[in-house]
């Protein structure tokens, strides 16, 4: 049975609205500088996208079946939190393994609905400026250096991961800010 094409496209452009992680193939010093400026702004977007909502409007999912704004903000300090630890990990060990998780399931637990948002949001602000300061004194060496993911069964070198988490706060922020622009707000 076919689905409704213009269901799914809104489905589409709700779930990514900056489009879907395409890879960089390569890197160089000028896509570093991009990639850990647009790292280093992610605390400044998310206080924008959250500014003067209320409790209502934060416990409103993004789209019809996604998570809330709540629900979005504390998947980032999560993601990011993880995203830091295993750079630390591949930068002082040789391929470490990293430890996947189930985000989906992080997202539901009742720290996610009984901490305020303004935790989260704290901790994404001294969160990116360790990693950011972590990143601006890493050499071409650090950069190339990996980690293994066993569910993704991928060796992923630092420079790709960078190129990741550019698109990955821009990405959770502009769910945010298509859904006040959608309601609004």
């Amino acid at each position: 049975m076919m689905g409704n094409p213009e269901q799914d496209q809104h489905l589409e452009l709700h779930s990514y609205p900056v489009g879907r992680f395409v890879p960089a193939e390569t890197y160089d010093q000028k896509s570093l500088d991009r990639w850990i400026g647009s790292i280093r702004s992610v605390p400044l977007l998310f206080d924008y996208c959250i500014e003067n909502l209320d409790e209502a409007q934060l416990n409103t999912p993004y789209r019809e079946g996604g998570w809330t704004v709540i629900q979005v903000v504390h998947h980032v300090a999560d993601s990011h939190m993880n995203a830091y630890i295993r750079m630390k990990l591949a930068v002082t060990e040789e391929r470490p393994v990293i430890k996947p998780y189930d985000e989906k399931a992080w997202a539901e637990l009742p720290d996610v609905t009984d901490v305020p948002l303004n935790v989260s949001i704290t901790l994404i602000h001294a969160l990116h400026r360790r990693w950011v300061s972590l990143m601006m004194q890493m050499t071409d060496e650090d950069w190339k250096r990996e980690y293994y993911h066993p569910g993704d069964q991928l060796n992923v070198p630092l420079w790709q991961m960078a190129n990741s988490y550019n698109w990955h706060g821009k990405h959770h922020a502009e769910q945010i800010l298509s859904l006040r622009t959608r309601r609004g707000w």
